[in-house]
């Protein structure tokens, strides 16, 4: 049985934290706030696979106050929302993601998002797509007052397909 999750994340940028984005860290003047370290598209992508396998959203898991998740790398998380899945019987079939950000330009970082993503994931970098897109200067994103990252997911119950 395949099932399909949607994820949303949304993080306002500000100065003095690092950008990371996919586990990759970013130079740039603005990094995003938040209790881990904010990387909107891993978060996207777990809320996707923890919703696709009907197992609550990121911050049931990870709350927010919970000082062992201060900083924590997302990456971590993110291999944490695999065995989550993987005991009630689920594998990734394919992830989809779009950053959305007006600056700065994410093209060059893609290749190590996908690479990050599809190894916490146990799945192959052909399994996973990243894009990036800007919002021509509209809203919180348009105005460099934040960043956001949709995903997609499909996973698998069972062994055969």
């Amino acid at each position: 049985m395949n099932r399909i999750g949607i994820g949303y994340d949304l993080h306002r940028l500000v100065p003095d934290r690092p950008l990371i984005l996919g586990g990759v860290r970013i130079p740039f003047p603005l990094g995003l706030e938040g209790h881990s370290d904010a990387d909107v598209l891993l978060h996207a992508i777990m809320d996707a696979l923890l919703g696709a396998a009907a197992r609550k959203d990121l911050g049931h898991h990870f709350p927010p106050g919970d000082e062992r998740y201060r900083d924590i790398s997302s990456l971590v998380l993110l291999e944490e929302v695999r065995r989550i899945i993987a005991a009630e019987g689920y594998r990734v079939i394919n992830v989809d993601a779009v950053l959305i950000a007006q600056e700065p330009r994410l093209a060059p970082y893609i290749e190590a998002m996908v690479a990050n993503i599809a190894a916490a994931l146990g799945i192959s970098p052909g399994a996973v797509s990243v894009k990036a897109t800007s919002t021509e200067g509209v809203g919180a994103c348009g105005r460099q007052e934040a960043m956001a990252a949709q995903a997609v997911v499909l996973i698998s119950h069972g062994e055969g397909d």
